[in-house]
């Protein structure tokens, strides 16, 4: 069994499919033969839905479908994957293209790979072989959620609009770094009174959800700190 089968805790039959798993499409730039993981990353996308769809559902037999979609948006989204993914440490196994820089922190490349992961596990294994893989990985399964965990741009708009006077959340970009493939952004968000915050991603709009994610945390926390 090789370190990374071990990390995700399953023996491939068919080791070509773990090797595709981790050939990004920028590889090809540099071996044209390649196969890419696109394929593999268009079904485990569609594995970990239905894993955290299956799970959520078992786990929380009162909720509705809203919040149900809320908690699997949450806890399959690319952050939380890139995130997994870097716990795991699969950067170390990415192929890409011959001199590519760098991969950043939470790139979406390491998402994809891990998608890809999960959908060779499933061809190779079966259900529940990709079940075990899911549940190993270091997702927020237990993050506390409410129902404008997965709209935090729209949760800021609703408090700055609550304020006095109301005011409209601006978003500006302080730094784009990295390739034009592969963009590091970061994003300043400012909402009247309730302050500002920033935050970096791998995407403007990434990083404008970031940002107010980390406003709201700072309101919450200020809220909590004072017995609000």
């Amino acid at each position: 069994m090789t370190e990374l089968e071990e990390r995700i805790g399953y023996a491939f039959r068919n080791a070509a499919l773990l090797e595709r798993a981790l050939n990004t499409p920028s590889l090809r730039m540099s071996a044209p033969d390649a196969k890419d993981n696109q394929r593999l990353e268009f079904l485990g996308d569609a594995v970990l839905d239905f894993l955290a769809a299956d799970m959520l559902f078992a786990e929380h037999p009162d909720e509705q479908e809203g919040m149900l979609t809320v908690r699997r948006t949450l806890l399959v989204s690319g952050h939380a994957l890139s995130a997994a993914a870097e716990t795991l440490g699969l950067r170390k196994w990415i192929r890409r293209n011959v001199g590519a820089h760098e991969l950043p922190a939470r790139a979406k490349t390491l998402a994809d790979a891990l998608e890809a992961v999960v959908g060779a596990v499933w061809l190779d294994g079966g259900l529940e072989a990709a079940r075990a893989v899911f549940l190993r990985l270091d997702l927020p399964f237990h993050e506390e959620v409410d129902e404008w965990s997965a709209n935090p741009k729209g949760a800021l708009g609703e408090r700055a609009q609550a304020c006095h006077p109301p005011c409209v959340p601006t978003y500006e970009v302080l730094a784009v770094t990295g390739s034009a493939h592969e963009p590091v952004v970061t994003v300043r968000v400012h909402a009247g009174s309730l302050g500002e915050a920033e935050a970096t991603a791998v995407s403007k709009s990434a990083a404008e959800v970031a940002a107010a994610s980390a406003l709201l945390r700072k309101l919450k926390d200020a809220a909590a700190g004072t017995g609000a």
